[in-house]
């Protein structure tokens, strides 16, 4: 829990008496290698705060080919803010690509904490303009980047993940295939 209210407070200061109400949501959970946090289609209500571990989360087209939206890292928060949002089936996945262990919680029980802890209304407004800036940044990428440029930032954004995953996930979030990605890093 040390680890997550460190994240927290960067994003809005928690009094005791809220750490505790809120601290009091989550619950330690283990999650396989391979094993799913929310399969597409699926009703979610469940955010978690990723302790050890990475997780992907992707789309799948309806030809079956998954397209890798982002992943998930030690110190994330984790969730499916569309269905958590609109109260509808996720239209992403999210797997472990590790061994993971995370802290999770039930959204709903969060926001019934907003009118009595204003500082968690106030934390959760952060994290979802934190969100907003990474996608937008994500979607500026992938238009003015080439691939090179995006494994580059790739490698800065993600720097302890490159070697735990296959490489064929990396080039799906990349918007490239496995044999690009492959002459990226030998130079050519």
């Amino acid at each position: 829990m040390e680890k997550l209210f460190h994240q927290l407070n960067a994003l809005a200061t928690l009094t005791p008496e809220t750490q505790a109400a809120f601290g009091r949501l989550f619950s330690p959970q283990n999650i396989a290698k391979h094993d799913f946090f929310v399969r597409a289609g699926d009703s979610t209500h469940t955010v978690a705060f990723v302790i050890s571990g990475i997780f992907r989360c992707f789309a799948t087209s309806p030809d079956g080919e998954e397209y890798n939206k982002t992943f998930f890292i030690e110190n994330d928060l984790m969730g499916i803010y569309y269905a958590l949002l609109l109260n509808r089936p996720s239209p992403l996945s999210v797997q472990a690509l590790t061994p993971c262990a995370i802290l999770t919680a039930d959204f709903r029980q969060i926001e019934a904490l907003y009118d009595q802890h204003p500082t968690l209304e106030r934390l959760a407004r952060r994290q979802a303009e934190h969100l907003f800036l990474i996608k937008e940044q994500r979607e500026i990428d992938l238009v003015m980047l080439d691939a090179k440029a995006r494994y580059e930032k790739f490698q800065r954004d993600f720097p302890t993940i490159e070697q735990a995953i296959p490489q064929y996930h990396i080039a799906s979030h990349l918007g490239i295939t496995p044999t690009q990605l492959s002459r990226i890093r030998a130079g050519r």
